[in-house]
């Protein structure tokens, strides 16, 4: 499989969705090529698959297809153009669905590769809302340069969202510069000088509503 990452259940009916980050050696030499579930070489961009057991999850057969092909339509190759319907994104990692159902979408497109090729449209790595039965997609949030979005949760009524931002200013050796270390980002301090620091962060609406309404 395309670099399996996060699974989630979805609570109205079962169904599990799994997040294939990207593959790169899908079809090189000496590597698994296409298949159905993982039907695109030379595969930057990830996909998201889901399936449904024929019963309960000790079942011996179940159904399954994909949610979507990430990518984004403005690129030539065939293999990097996505089928999302939607605001566009790259390589999907964490997933959770919130207690409506909504399939909350967190992107780890490494710091070597943004904004290069074809993922240069796509910006920073971001958090989507899906709608897991129409798959339509809309952006959240982008989180800080060279980050990563990892890991979210609410509070039982929806009005509060924790959710993680992980080595923002990331270099593309993946190691920090310490002669420079705010050459990427200051974030969250955004002080001259000051080193990049991961963090928790606390989403609310303005009037104190349901998050993502």
């Amino acid at each position: 499989m395309d670099r399996p990452e996060w699974l989630a259940i979805d609570p109205n009916n079962g169904e599990v969705y799994c997040t294939l980050t990207n593959n790169s050696a899908r079809g090189a030499k000496d590597m698994p090529g296409v298949d159905a579930a993982n039907p695109r070489a030379n595969n930057v961009m990830g996909q998201i698959i889901r399936w449904k057991e024929h019963g309960d999850f000790d079942a011996l057969a179940f159904a399954w297809n994909h949610l979507v092909l990430a990518g984004d339509p403005a690129n030539a190759r065939p293999e990097a153009k996505g089928n999302i319907k939607g605001d566009i994104y790259a390589c999907p990692d964490g997933i959770a669905f919130d207690s409506r159902g909504v399939l909350w979408i967190q992107t780890d497109m490494h710091a070597s590769v943004m904004y290069k090729g074809q993922l240069q449209r796509i910006g920073n790595n971001q958090m989507l809302a899906c709608d897991p039965r129409s798959g339509e997609t809309r952006r959240f949030l982008t989180g800080p340069v060279n980050c990563e979005i990892t890991g979210v949760t609410w509070t039982p009524d929806l009005r509060t969202m924790f959710l993680n931002i992980q080595h923002p200013g990331e270099t593309a050796s993946d190691r920090s510069d310490p002669a420079q270390p705010d050459r990427f980002s200051r974030w969250p301090s955004m002080t001259p000088g000051a080193r990049p620091r991961s963090a928790t962060v606390v989403v609310r609406k303005r009037d104190g509503g349901v998050i993502g309404t």
